[in-house]
């Protein structure tokens, strides 16, 4: 059988780990040295291939010689192939299946739409952990198939696939525990709940950038779709509702929403976001500690206090019964006082006057001179707080503002000559 044309996997191998491209010890005539073995072949004393293999973007479109692959690649671990010229599967079964290490694959960016995935060629699979077909435009059929070969499968990656609907296959896969599905179209909720059915054990399911419109399914059902999911990103979805975020509530699990670019959020401040959001340990990346998590509930509850009964979102109900029913906080003016009326005591005159808090010590001299007759460089200001069990307090930095002594109304000023 005729090779397909294009590069090999196995030549383009050869041309980027030589020791001109790839050198591992550096000096005169040290080369690259990997040791023989029965397997060997002449150019094995020539490479050394790392466990972590990147060939992308190099046009392959073949596997090349399977003896050679075997004898190069027993050690190697992780293999992104991503942006090739793959299209048949049994190529990349002739890859893989040489490489029995292999636990990470990525193969992105490949039109292996085009051929038909066997059981057969899907063995090969067989220890694959991580799988990554982003923009391939794999069937679900395709899909399914894999699913049934790779029984370690921990996390799958389907985004830019164009999905609009979501097959079920009639054999759950138990092992996947993260599945990335974004930049799809998916926007209703009965396609998604097909992914609750297909992975029991889902730990984390990122859905940013589908379409999804609302999440319509009972608290119940929910909790028994995703038991085990503990992080969910909603990013740029289309919920609208607060009885959305709601639901978020019913997985059992959940400990980290991600939820930005979405219609419901846009008229609210950053603030009110985070605590309007869910009850969960992570929110947008940040964790949430728990004074945060009592201060939203309560922030919650305030929120809706004067909203009609029929426009209240469930959640609002059920931090009734574990708060009980909250007084507003009352409103509090925390901006420092500008001015105050103070008493100004020069010999035995005392004056009542309002300053400005504002100014400094030189200007309060200023403002004081034509009252005590006395020049601004023969002046001495001491500060009384009424209230404070010290004595006075000697204003000496002319640059310091008066807001920064804490002067109140009520509190006195005394002035001395300096030549007393």
């Amino acid at each position: 059988m005729d090779q397909p044309s294009g590069r090999s996997f196995m030549q383009v191998l050869c041309e980027k780990y030589s020791p001109e491209n790839f050198p591992y010890r550096r000096g005169p005539g040290m080369g690259v040295h990997v040791p023989a073995t029965p397997q060997g072949s002449p150019m094995k004393d020539r490479l050394n291939l790392p466990s972590v293999l990147v060939l992308n973007s190099c046009g392959i479109t073949c596997a090349g010689d399977e003896k050679e692959i075997a004898a190069f690649c027993a050690h190697v671990s992780e293999l992104d192939l991503s942006d090739n010229k793959l299209e048949d599967w049994h190529e990349v079964s002739k890859i893989v299946s040489n490489v029995p290490q292999l636990e990470f694959l990525n193969l992105s960016s490949n039109p292996l739409n085009l051929s038909v995935l066997e059981r057969t060629c899907a063995g090969s699979f067989s220890g694959v952990r991580k799988l990554v077909l982003n923009n391939s435009k794999a069937s679900w059929e395709t899909v399914h198939t894999i699913l049934q070969e790779l029984p370690d499968l921990e996390e799958l990656f389907l985004c830019l696939n164009d999905y609009e609907t979501v097959s079920c296959p009639s054999i759950c896969c138990h092992s996947l525990k993260l599945l990335h599905i974004t930049d799809n179209n998916l926007q209703d909720w009965t396609e998604i709940r097909k992914l609750g059915v297909m992975f029991p054990s889902l730990d984390t399911l990122v859905l940013a950038n589908n379409h999804l419109n609302a999440i319509k399914e009972p608290d119940d059902s929910l909790a028994r779709l995703f038991p085990n999911l503990r992080s969910i990103s909603l990013h740029k979805s289309g919920l609208q509702s607060w009885e959305d975020i709601d639901k978020l509530n019913s997985f059992p699990k959940l400990e980290e929403v991600r939820l930005l670019g979405i219609p419901l959020l846009q008229p609210y401040t950053t603030e009110e976001r985070r605590k309007l959001l869910p009850s969960v340990s992570k929110l947008n990346g940040s964790v949430v500690t728990d004074g945060e998590r009592e201060d939203s509930e309560r922030f919650f509850i305030r929120y809706y206090v004067d909203v009609p009964q029929e426009e209240v979102p469930f959640r609002y109900h059920e931090l009734i019964t574990k708060y009980g029913k909250l007084e507003p906080l009352a409103e509090v003016d925390l901006r420092p006082q500008s001015s105050a009326r103070v008493e100004v005591h020069y010999n035995d005159q005392v004056e009542e006057m309002s300053i400005r808090l504002d100014q400094t010590v030189a200007e309060l001299k200023k403002q004081l001179k034509t009252l005590v007759q006395l020049p601004t460089s023969n002046m001495l200001l001491y500060y009384f707080d009424h209230e404070a069990p010290f004595g006075p307090e000697e204003m000496k930095y002319s640059s310091r503002a008066l807001h920064s002594f804490g002067i109140r109304d009520g509190d006195k000023i005394y002035v001395e000559s300096k030549t007393k």
